[in-house]
């Protein structure tokens, strides 16, 4: 018998009502108090963060074991930070690929008032990793821009974006037709929804079909982050 996937699950209106809620009211008091409503809102990010790392499966290796694994915690870190509020008002979650052979990552962030996105790419490379992309760029760096400006993944994801350098590094041509590349510290790529769009029933099909117009990046990303810089 033919395996079936999963029905898609819809983010709950009342999912969004309580992270504006908690925004409002962040305080641990109000949210023992409120904590059914929690649960609740919880258990439908993870019923939609499963079926979406099932999807997922079918086109990419991963190796986050459950939808429930992939998300981040609702408390925050006040190590260091007492004065941060107690709670994130918002559900986020990272797809990682199977290491090391496949490189990238999927992350989900779902925040009322057109707060929601989900970005793809590279947060912080290693300088060995680092080393290795700027040294593709130098090189081949058509090929980046022939595989960044590609229909699906340009239409649905824009232009790169993350932390990068005033100037090019050090070693490369301050007028290298790629300095704009070079320059960067941090290779992301990112799609905003509004919260009528996560709220559509066709919401967990648009972040697949996003995921996936990543895909030749990655693989590319792959190929260059998984050999010794000499093409091996």
């Amino acid at each position: 018998m033919a395996r079936t996937s999963s029905p898609a699950p819809i983010i709950a209106p009342s999912t969004f009502t309580f992270l504006r809620d908690l925004e409002r009211n962040n305080d641990r008091n109000w949210f023992e108090a409120n904590r059914e409503r929690y649960t609740a809102a919880h258990e439908n990010m993870v019923a939609f963060a499963d079926v979406l790392l099932e999807r997922m499966r079918v086109h990419d290796k991963l190796s986050t074991p459950s939808g429930r694994k992939s998300l981040m915690r609702v408390h925050t870190d006040q190590r260091f930070h007492k004065d941060r509020p107690p709670y994130a008002p918002r559900f986020g979650g990272r797809f990682a690929r199977v290491k090391p052979g496949l490189r990238g990552g999927y992350f989900f962030r779902l925040q009322p008032d057109g707060r929601s996105y989900i970005t793809c790419g590279f947060m912080g490379p290693e300088p060995d990793d680092l080393r290795l992309i700027r040294q593709d760029i130098d090189h081949d760096h058509q090929t980046w821009r022939r595989i960044l400006r590609g229909r699906k993944l340009h239409d649905l994801l824009g232009d790169l974006f993350g932390e990068e350098l005033t100037t090019v590094p050090r070693g490369y041509a301050k007028d290298h037709p790629a300095a704009d590349l070079l320059r960067k510290k941090q290779f992301l790529l990112r799609r905003t929804f509004t919260d009528k769009e996560v709220l559509a029933p066709n919401f967990l099909e648009e972040v697949v079909k996003t995921f996936l117009a990543v895909r030749p990046w990655f693989d590319h990303m792959t190929e260059v982050l998984t050999s010794d810089g000499n093409g091996e």
